[in-house]
């Protein structure tokens, strides 16, 4: 579970992080090196490292709390943490509000940012004189606004669904919850992939040679 969580944690902030840099590459390309050096890029990765510990930690704690009184099997493919909560019989009252400020602080802090970025990224692509230079920076940031929405929609569906849906089915939520933890990983390297130049002229190559 600490892991699970923590992992989504530091992946959303990755996110936001690659939102800053692509603001920065697109808004003040000149700077871009000396803003975002190898020691700010270390300093940001450690602070969504210990963000995502720090609130993601609690969690266990709180669980390890919990009376669990009737057999703890899980519908869900992986440790999850209101998926746990469900199944105690006592109060958890604590954990469901815990769980509801670390969504929403995590999810929407970094939404934010990301919102605010590209907001400015697109007032900047609008501004280019050249049809093609405003292509190219589209072209930039298609591949992160791709990955992006394939892990917030599916994260927002996760922790609305807990508190709000009571009704979804399991046949409907546990697909999702896998696309949460499994889709933005498996999406990584067909997105940047197909962005990259010689990555696509390789794979264009073998299925040439395939005859495919």
């Amino acid at each position: 579970m600490f892991f699970v969580h923590t992992f989504s944690s530091v992946e959303s902030g990755v996110l936001m992080a690659m939102a800053l840099d692509r603001d920065v590459a697109i808004c003040c390309p000149l700077w871009h090196s000396s803003i975002l050096s190898i020691p700010a890029v270390v300093t940001a990765g450690s602070l969504v490292l210990t963000r995502g510990v720090l609130l993601e930690s609690p969690f266990s704690l709180l669980v390890r709390r919990l009376p669990f009184c009737q057999r703890c099997l899980l519908s869900h493919s992986y440790c999850e943490h209101m998926a746990v909560v469900k199944l105690a019989c006592g109060d958890a009252t604590v954990s469901v509000i815990y769980s509801l400020f670390v969504a929403f602080v995590v999810v929407g802090v970094d939404v934010l940012i990301i919102s605010m970025s590209y907001a400015m990224i697109l007032q900047a692509i609008l501004s280019l004189p050249s049809t093609d230079a405003r292509l190219k920076a589209f072209r930039t940031c298609a591949s992160h606004l791709c990955v992006i929405l394939s892990f917030y929609i599916a994260a927002l569906f996760m922790f609305l669904t807990h508190p709000f849906g009571h009704n979804v089915p399991h046949h409907v939520y546990i697909p999702v919850a896998n696309l949460y933890l499994l889709g933005p990983p498996m999406l990584n390297p067909i997105v940047y992939g197909v962005q990259t130049k010689q990555i696509r002229e390789r794979v264009l190559r073998i299925f040439q040679q395939k005859g495919i």
